[in-house]
Parts: C-alpha cells; structure tokens; sequence
C-alpha cells in the first residue's frame, strides 16, 4: 500500500505540472513572473532575457492585484476631466491630501498604472507538438502585446476586443521553453478617444493584464480556422461557410462531419449528419447547406432555441474541430420596423458602459453575464447597446440563452483628440477590430446590430458611409449604423438604422401632460428610429453601498459626497434623500419612455440607464446600483409597468383637476409580444388614497397588432361630486400587464379664511412688530431670496450631474416633504415630488439656510446636489420674537385661477395655521431669515476649466474641419 500510495503522488505531479503530453490544450492560468517597466526601457535592456522580479496572478489585471502607483493628484488618467475644480476649490483641500485623495469623476484604483508591464513563463513542450500548429491564446488583454519566445521576438498585436493570437510553432524546442510578454495599455498612435469605454478610467479603467482564458493550444497542421453559420429561415438551413488552412505546403484530401443538436429548449432537435469531402491546398473557403426541416426551432427573445454545431475536420491521419453555437434567426428591417423572424419587434433597452466594480475590468464568465443579462430582461427590457466597446464572448453566449438583442461597437469614441475619416490610424483600426469582433462572435443569435462606436468627430459622414456599406455587402446576418450619437450629429444617410438624440425628453418646462409624442419629428426619418441615451435621470448617492467596494476600486467619489453632506449637518438625511430623489427618478423614466410609446413608428430606446455609470463626474442616473442591485426605492415590478412587452398608456391632459371638470382621458396600448392580441379585453379601475373604488370599467374585446400608441377607448368621469381635496389612482390592465397614474382633484374655489395671519412678501418693521407681539405671519419670499439665488429648481431632476456640466440647471434632483406635517392635512402628498407638485415647484427659487440651526428642517426641503449638499429649504415654518412665521419661497398666490395645487397648498397651509397645531418647535432669529433677502450665500461656485462637454459637438471649435 506504501509504494502504491507514492506511485499516486508521482502520477499526480506528473500530470498537474506544465509537462505536456497529448494534450491539445494547456492551460498557462496560475503564477506568472511580473515587472512593472515605468520608465520603458525593457526592450532596450533586453528583460526577454532575464528574470523578472515579482510575481502576479493570470488571469488577472494589475489594478485588481493593487500593483502600479498610489493615486495622487499628477495622476495622468485616461479620460476627460471638464470639472477641474476639485484641483483647485478651497472647500475641497481636504480630499486632495496625500493619503486622503478622494476623487469626484470616477471610482479610485487602489493602485493606478499606464505603461508598460511584463509577464513571465516557463513551459515544457512535448516531442509529439513539434509536428502540430502551436498558438499562444491570449483572451482579452489590455490593450497592445508583444511576445518573445525563448529570447526570440514573435510579433505585436493590439485589439480590444478579440483574442491575441500568436503562432509560435517555429519558435518552440522540445522541453523547456520561455514565454515572455510586453503588455502595454498606454495610448500611442492608435487612439480610440481617451473617453471610450473600451479604455476609460470612467468606467472599467484602463487596466494591464490578461482576464481571459491564456492558453497553449496544439492543432493539426490542417485546421479549420474560422466557421461562420448563416441562418435561412426560408429554406430552413443553416449555410455553413468555412474557412480551411492547410500549413503543410501539400495538397491533402479530408473529410468533413458537421453534427447539430439543440440544447437549451424544451423540444429536442437533432439534424441529419452531413459529411463532406474536401480537397484542402494552402487556404481553401467553401460553403455547405445543413438542412433542419420542419422540427427546426427558432431563436428570439420569447424562445430562445440554440444549437450546437460541431464540425470535425479529418486529413491525413489527424483531426481539428469546432463547437460553434448559433441560434436560427433573422433581425431585418421593413421600413421603419425591425423584424425579428418576420414579426415586427420594439427594442427596450439600456446602455452596457463596461461598468465592473470589483475588477475593473468585464467578466469573462458567463454565469455573471446572465446575471446581468436577466436582471434586465426582469426589468422589462429586451436590449442592450454597448457604448463604445464589445463584451467578451461570455456575454453573447449568456445574452443568447437569456434571448436579448446586443448592440455591440467597434471599441471606439473618436472625440476630444483622435477623429475618423481623415487618415488618422483609427480608421483603419476600426475596420480592423469590426472584422475581428464578426470573426469572434458573429455566430451568436444575439449579435442583431453593429455600431463604429459612438459621437465621432472628423470626416464623419463620407467614413461612416462607406463603413456602413461594407458591413452590408459582407454580412447579413445583423443590421448596421455608423455610430451612436446625439441629436447634433449630422445624419449617415447609408445607415440601416439611427441611433440618435433629439428626439428624447420631457417637456416639463410647461404642465406635465401624456398626449404629446415625438411623430412629427420622426416623420424626418425613414429607417427605424432608436432613442440615443435617454433619460439620464439622477438620485442621490446610496452610500450603503459603499462598503461593497472592495476590490480594485474604491468608492472615494461616494466618500466624499457622504463626507461633504456630514460637513453641512445632514448626514442622517441620506436615505431619506436617496428615496425622495428616487421616486422622482423613476417618475421621469416612465414618462419619458411613455411618450416614445405611444409614438407610431418610434423603433426603440436605449435608456442611460438602468444602472449607475460611475464616471464622467459620477452619473448616478439608475434604478440600480453599477452592482446591478436595487437601491431600495422602485423594483422591477413598478418599473416593468411601463417597460415591458406590452404596457398600457393614457393620454391626460393634465394631471391636476378641479370638482367643477370632467375627467377625459383616452387610453391607448404599446404591444410588442409573441404575437398579437386577440379579441382582448382591457380594464380600468379609479381608486382613492384609501384603494377604495371610485369608478371602473371595461373596454370590449378586439384584436391588437403589434405596434405603438394603439387607440383603445376614453374614460369619462364626472369629477363634481368630489368634495375635499383628493388624489386618485387610475390603473389600465391587459391580461397579466397593468400601468398606473397618480392624479388629483381639489375644490373648484377654496374660501380662505386667514383670521389672525397676516400674509406679506415683505419682512419689514410691521412683520416684525407683529412676531413680537406674538402675531402669526406668512411670509412669501418669491423671487427676493439672495441666499440661495445661485440654485436654480426645476421639477425635473438633475441631469447625468451637475459636475460634468459645469453645474448647468437644474441643480436640485427633487424635494424631501414632510408629507406627515399637519401643513398637508388639505393637500394630499407623499413624502417626495409627484405631478401636482409641477406648478409650485418648478423655476420656483430655494433658500440656502447655511445659517439655520444644524438641527434645523425646513417642511419642504429641496435636494441638492451631492456636489455640495446645501441645506435648501422651499417652506418653513419657525418661532420669531413671540410670534409665530412660515415662509415659502415658491409664489403660492399668483396666478391661482391657472394654478389650482398652489392655491390649494396655501389654503392647507392656512388652515394649519389658524389651527391649534401651528407649534414650531424651532426658534430662529430675525436677522437670520432676513438674511435670506438681503445676503449671498457663503458657498461661491467657480469655474476653473473652460473646457465643457459641448467640445464632444461636432460644431464645436475643436471638431470643425479646417
């Protein structure tokens, strides 16, 4: 039993080390030898030859193994800094010492690094591979290599999106051998824009290493080098197009056996075996039908049927194979539709910005990719965009077995420096990588469109032209765009679809209303329309999560918000911010997604976004965390309401009634499903604060093509025998899918009896003699506050932030209400903004009460921005002298014929001060609220930087062609 156990121990060593016997694959991942070459003089010193001095960890980056420097503030980041005020702002000085740096535009490496980098191995290569094809295979590396095998130099490659492929057959001995690898992710000649997604420190960083699989690989010196499945639905084939290389210099005969299985479905497929014979000469491209026949099953979002295809190459006694999985699909256009297997589809989707936390870098697994993937489809949507980057292959197989529709991009925002069409080496490298990513995945059911990357600049619409032209003669299975750009950028009249801005948005600078919609605007273009990042809606920071940073990256940003907002005595604050701010968020999306529904012809949207974008300034613009978590206040179940396959719509034509009108509202239907609706009932149901019924009904049954903003019927409801001040619930359902709207109906003309308040928009001696003698005074200071001029208020909140737009309006993001306060016992109100807050909110001004109490609240405060926390107020209530003051900044009393939720916030606020409850708590000194009207804020915003985000335009000086 002794030696036996010891024959196991040499058996087991002999086969885990990196001796290779028959194996065709050897895995390189464990412990590499690492330097860090800082001042680039490793090729001239020749560290190919030598040992290298430290060790790191493959797969992997430096960042997520903390190698590289401390973060200080000469740190040269990739990425455009517009905000420099954090270099400069006094009030910041504390966040720019050493050891305490705490940057506001991006996460924080815990250790930052561009240059170059080296990696390090020893490998034994059996007798039997020096007669096979050996590739080194490097997936995903960041972003040039350069490989010396045993001293002697292979060659260079850059790409961020495919594998690195190196053939070292000649460069190999038997036995021992050396791999040493350049890694390099400073940007040089080829220049992507140093905000690309692909490289950014704005979002995955621009990380060293490898993360993929690295691998040895030994193949028959005649092997199948590309496979390429090309779907017909028509004829229910699949064509299979290969590509044969034959390294041999000899002409060899071969077989070819393709087999086919489904394998993620309910119902079982399996095609007839084809077997082909072959002449193969030095590359030989041929093309075969694999018939699937009546059982053939089809891939979309609904059923997403898979096969596996394995084709097995047999020539002159040796074999190569390929497992590629492909699903039967066709994404086509027809007019201004997309079709998904002939059925007209609506693209629900959200941008990918590469956004990975812990690593830094994207996963390569594709467990966490369906993770993803079906959080998003959990939230309605059936999309995904990639701006300015390509996910790894782990991402197309997950995004096919969750049936989702990717856009991916040529890894690339030519802007603030590089342009296309102008000869600079990003064009060739575009076409470069958007050959490799069809190469690597353009097999995957998923891969329905393709982008140049996103908002260029240069000679842009000759280049995208002929890009988009290339693609469509070379490829069918998927449609093209040029990029992906803003509402500003000139038109690619080749482009199949457009991916643009402009017609996105609220228009909630007037009363909120759901009839109007983007047609006339739409009627402009031809193919189908998809909405360019829409939304981009802020919340307040959740600084819960921060804590969850505990990878390459920390959550500084966040830590200086949650510091910055302790300094201004709020900290207890945050959660109560981050649900008020919230719920405001999630009304815009679903107001601004609405109206690109019930738009005909409106093809999609691409929503920025349904997670946080850690960078450029710190765009907390999600429902979800960028650790696609919920943050608390909205769930997939409130946000599929308005974004699933089929949502109903009502048009109001406003949102705040009166007892003397009549509800009118006509309900309409977005259907995107399976297939259409048949003989379909719709219900509706009107209900109080209390879910008490207040009227219902039904639509009769017909029949619902798939399409937008569908005439369904119009609720008509008598309103004059409502007797108090109310809010209602109108809830439209179909089938299994509802979707509701607040509204609210107050007292056609409200008696307001002020008895012994006195109401003044003046602080002068009379207010004051009248507090000191005990006296109860209103006061509205609309339109004379000093302190707190600077902010301005929408009812929209802050968009992407406030610091990346040079603090461009609005700067609140929502309103946190005592909703509880005895001041809103006549104005029903949740403890947040709503619609009827629209016309006392919106352009009203705020007081900066930096001089209040630390303790002090006003019962309506608004939010500001995280970039600075001031304590606002919009309505407060105190104890002055002996007397008693409330004091509105937003105008209560003008306009009140047209403004029936003023007037009737004032009469609430009224009748709580004629009553016994009027009994602030906190005592504030005159001078103090005098210095509201009278005194500038302390607080002084300045800008240090000219630069804007408007130089991304490409009218803007520094794009314009000279």
């Amino acid at each position: 039993m002794k030696n036996l156990f010891w024959v196991l121990i040499l058996f087991l060593c002999f086969f885990t080390s990196d001796i290779i016997l028959a194996q065709e694959i050897k895995s390189l991942e464990g412990k590499w030898q690492f330097q860090i070459d800082r001042e680039n003089v490793g090729i001239r010193e020749r560290w190919f030859e030598k040992k290298l001095n430290d060790e790191i960890m493959l797969p992997g980056s430096m960042a997520e193994q903390h190698k590289g420097d401390d973060v200080t503030l000469k740190t040269k980041w990739t990425g455009s800094i517009y905000d420099s005020s954090f270099y400069f702002n006094p009030a910041l000085e504390k966040f720019r010492q050493p050891g305490n740096i705490h940057i506001p535009f991006w996460l924080t490496p815990v250790k930052h690094y561009v240059g170059a980098a080296w990696y390090q191995r020893e490998i034994i290569i059996p007798k039997a591979w020096t007669k096979k094809r050996v590739e080194l295979y490097l997936e995903r590396t960041h972003i040039e290599t350069r490989l010396w095998i045993n001293n002697r130099e292979v060659g260079l490659q850059n790409s961020l999106v495919a594998p690195h492929i190196y053939d070292i057959s000649t460069y190999l001995l038997t036995g021992k051998n050396k791999i040493t690898l350049r890694v390099d992710n400073e940007i040089k000649e080829i220049n992507v824009g140093p905000d690309s997604h692909s490289i950014s420190d704005h979002t995955q960083g621009n990380w060293n290493g490898i993360i993929g699989e690295i691998s040895l690989q030994a193949k028959s010196k005649v092997y199948i080098d590309e496979v390429q499945v090309y779907p017909d639905l028509l004829n229910k084939k699949a064509i299979v197009k290969l590509r044969l290389v034959n390294s041999t210099k000899t002409n060899l005969k071969g077989q070819l056996k393709l087999t086919a299985q489904s394998f993620n479905s309910s119902k079982t497929h399996k095609p007839n075996t084809i077997h082909h014979s072959i002449s193969v000469a030095e590359s030989n491209e041929l093309q075969i039908d694999l018939p699937l026949g009546n059982d053939m099953l089809i891939w979309d979002e609904f059923d997403p049927a898979l096969y596996k295809l394995n084709v097995l190459l047999s020539s002159n006694g040796e074999s190569d194979s390929r497992e590629i999985q492909f699903g039967m699909r066709e994404f086509k256009i027809n007019g201004s539709q997309f079709l998904i297997n002939n059925r007209p589809v609506f693209l629900r989707g959200t941008l990918h910005n590469c956004e990975f936390p812990l690593t830094g870098y994207p996963s390569m697994r594709a467990d966490e990719w369906e993770r993803i993937f079906r959080k998003v489809k959990s939230y309605g949507l059936n999309h995904v965009r990639f701006h300015s980057w390509c996910p790894p292959e782990a991402a197309f197989i997950a995004a096919d077995l969750v049936g989702l529709f990717l856009q991916p991009e040529a890894p690339s925002w030519p802007n603030h420096g590089p342009k296309i069409g102008l000869g600079q080496p990003v064009d060739q490298y575009l076409y470069d990588e958007s050959n490799r990513i069809a190469k690597q995945y353009g097999n995957y059911a998923s891969f329905v469109m393709f982008s140049a990357g996103n908002e260029p600049a240069g000679n842009q619409v000759a280049y995208l032209n002929k890009f988009v032209d290339s693609w469509k003669e070379k490829d069918s299975r998927r449609v093209y765009t040029g990029m992906s750009v803003g509402g500003s950028w000139p038109v690619v009249p080749n482009a199949e679809f457009q991916v643009r801005g402009g017609l996105r948005g609220l228009l909630w600078n007037k009363m909120p209303e759901t009839y109007s919609d983007f047609t006339a605007a739409l009627d402009a273009f031809q193919v189908p329309f998809i909405a360019h990042e829409n939304g981009q809606y802020c919340v307040f920071p959740n600084f819960e999560e921060i804590s969850q940073y505990t990878g390459a990256y920390r959550a500084k940003n966040m830590e200086m918000f949650q510091q910055i907002l302790a300094d201004n005595h709020m900290a207890d604050l945050a959660k109560d911010f981050l649900f008020a701010s919230g719920k405001l968020q999630t009304l815009a999306y679903k107001h601004d997604v609405e109206r690109i529904l019930r738009t005909p012809r409106y093809s999609g949207f691409q929503l920025l976004g349904l997670q946080d974008f850690p960078g450029q300034g710190s765009a907390l613009v999600g429902v979800l965390n960028a650790f696609w978590q919920e943050k608390g206040y909205t769930s997939a179940e409130e946000y599929t309401k308005f974004t699933n396959e089929t949502v109903p719509l009502a048009k109001f034509p406003k949102f705040v009634f009166t007892t003397n009108e009549k509800l009118s509202v006509d309900v309409a239907l977005f259907h995107s499903g399976k297939e259409p609706l048949r003989n379909t009932q719709i219900d509706w149901v009107i209900k109080d604060k209390d879910e008490n019924i207040f009227q219902k009904g039904t639509f009769d049954g017909k029949d619902y093509e798939i399409a937008n903003g569908i005439p369904v019927g119009k609720i008509q409801v008598d309103l004059t025998n409502i007797n108090k001040a109310s809010q209602f619930n109108l809830e439209v359902s179909v089938k299994q899918f509802k979707n509701d709207w607040n509204f609210w109906v107050y007292p056609e003309q409200q008696r307001v009896e002020n008895k012994s308040v006195y109401y003044t928009n003046a602080l002068d001696e009379k207010t004051e003699k009248i507090l000191n003698e005990g006296g109860k005074v209103f006061l509205n200071v609309s339109g004379k506050v000093m302190k707190g001029k600077e902010v301005e208020m929408h009812f929209l909140p802050v968009f992407w932030n406030t610091s990346w737009f040079k603090m461009r309006p609005p700067h609140v993001t929502g309103m946190l209400i005592k909703n509880q306060h005895k001041a809103f016992e006549n104005f029903p109100t949740s403890y947040h903004s709503d619609l009827q807050w629209w016309d006392i909110q919106h352009k009203s001004q705020v007081m900066n009460l930096e001089d209040f109490p630390v303790e002090f609240r006003p019962i309506i405060q608004p939010i500001d921005t995280w970039f600075f926390s001031r304590r606002l107020g919009l309505l407060f209530e105190a104890r002055v002298g002996k007397g008693r003051i409330v004091v509105s900044s937003g105008d209560l009393r003008a306009d009140i014929e047209n403004r029936p939720a003023s007037r009737q916030l004032y009469h609430s606020i009224i009748q709580y001060m004629n009553s016994e409850d009027f009994t602030p708590k906190d005592h504030i000194e005159f001078n103090i609220i005098k210095d509201l009207l009278t005194k500038e804020s302390r607080m002084k915003i300045i800008d240090y930087t000219k630069d804007s985000p408007d130089e991304l335009k490409p009218n803007s000086n520094q794009n314009r062609i000279k």
